[in-house]
C-alpha cells in the first residue's frame, strides 16, 4: 500500500514543481534569479507584486482579460445551449454534417483567423474592445460547448420533455426550470473549458487589442527590454494569472469529474 500511494504522490510533486518554481521566482530579484540555483529566495522581495498592483498598465491588464473572458463565456453558453438541445432532440437534414462542421472550426489554429478578424473589426469600429476578443473566441468556444452539452443532453430521457409539456410547461419555462438544473454539470464543464481557452489564448487577444482592452498576456511582454528580461516581475505576473483558473477549477471540480465519467470530456 505504501508503494502504491508513493507513486501518485511523487507524480503530483513532479507536476507541482514548475508552479512552485514560478512562485519562488516571483519573490526574487532578477539578479538573484540569474546568479544561480536556489530552492528558496535568499532575499525575499515584494517589489514585483508591488509593481503589478500599483501600475495601472499591469492591473488593468488583468481586468481586461477577466472582462472579455467573462463576456465570451456568457455568449458561448447562451448560443450553445439551444444549439446543443436541437442536436440532441431533433433529426434534420444535414444535422451530422453541420455538427461535424462546427467541430472543424475548433480544429483550425487561431492564426488562420487573426487577419480576417483584424480587418473586419477595424472596419466596423470594434477593434480594441472587449467585445472584439469575446466574439472572436466564440468561433472556437461555441463548437466545443455544443459538443460537450449535446453529450449531457442526450443522456437525459426525452420522456422528461414530454412529461413537462403534458403538465402545461411552455418550452422556455421547461428549459429554465427543469432541463437546465438536470444538466447543470454539463453547463459547468462547458463554462470551464470556454473560460480556460479564452483565458490562455494570446494571438487573437493581442492582435485585436492595442491599449484599452490589452490583456495581461500581452502586458507581460513589457518585461523585455534592451537590458534583458525582468524575470522576477514576469514570474509574479505569471503567478497571478494562475489564480483565476484555479478559482474556476475549484468551483466546477465536481462537474469536471462527472464529465470525465460520462466520457464526453
Amino acid at each position: 500500500m505504501k508503494k502504491r500511494s508513493l507513486i501518485p504522490l511523487l507524480y503530483i510533486l513532479f507536476l507541482m514543481l514548475p508552479i512552485y518554481w514560478l512562485v519562488a521566482m516571483s519573490f526574487k530579484t532578477t539578479g538573484e534569479i540569474l546568479s544561480g540555483f536556489s530552492l528558496f529566495p535568499r532575499t525575499w522581495t515584494f517589489d514585483n507584486y508591488r509593481t503589478i498592483f500599483t501600475d495601472p498598465t499591469w492591473y488593468w491588464g488583468y481586468f481586461n482579460s477577466i472582462a472579455y473572458v467573462s463576456i465570451n463565456t456568457v455568449i458561448s453558453l447562451t448560443v450553445a445551449l439551444p444549439a446543443a438541445y436541437a442536436f440532441s432532440r431533433y433529426r434534420f437534414l444535414g444535422d451530422k454534417q453541420l455538427f461535424f462542421w462546427l467541430l472543424t472550426n475548433r480544429m483550425a489554429p487561431a492564426a488562420v483567423f487573426a487577419l480576417p478578424f483584424f480587418q473586419l473589426y477595424s472596419a466596423v469600429g470594434l477593434f480594441d474592445t472587449y467585445l472584439a476578443v469575446a466574439l472572436a473566441h466564440t468561433l472556437f468556444n461555441v463548437p466545443l460547448a455544443v459538443w460537450i452539452l449535446e453529450g449531457f443532453m442526450s443522456g437525459v430521457p426525452k420522456e422528461l420533455d414530454e412529461t413537462a409539456y403534458v403538465d402545461g410547461y411552455s418550452f422556455p419555462r421547461f428549459f429554465v426550470k427543469i432541463f437546465l438544473p438536470t444538466i447543470r454539470s454539463g453547463v459547468g464543464v462547458a463554462a470551464f473549458f470556454c473560460f480556460m481557452f479564452s483565458w490562455v489564448e494570446l494571438l487573437l487577444a493581442k492582435t485585436l487589442t492595442a491599449v484599452a482592452a490589452k490583456p495581461i498576456a500581452a502586458t507581460m511582454t513589457k518585461t523585455a527590454s534592451s537590458a534583458g528580461y525582468e524575470l522576477g516581475l514576469l514570474a509574479a505576473a505569471g503567478t497571478l494569472t494562475i489564480i483565476p483558473g484555479a478559482i474556476v477549477i475549484w468551483f466546477v471540480r465536481n462537474n469536471i469529474a462527472k464529465g470525465f465519467a460520462l466520457g464526453r470530456v
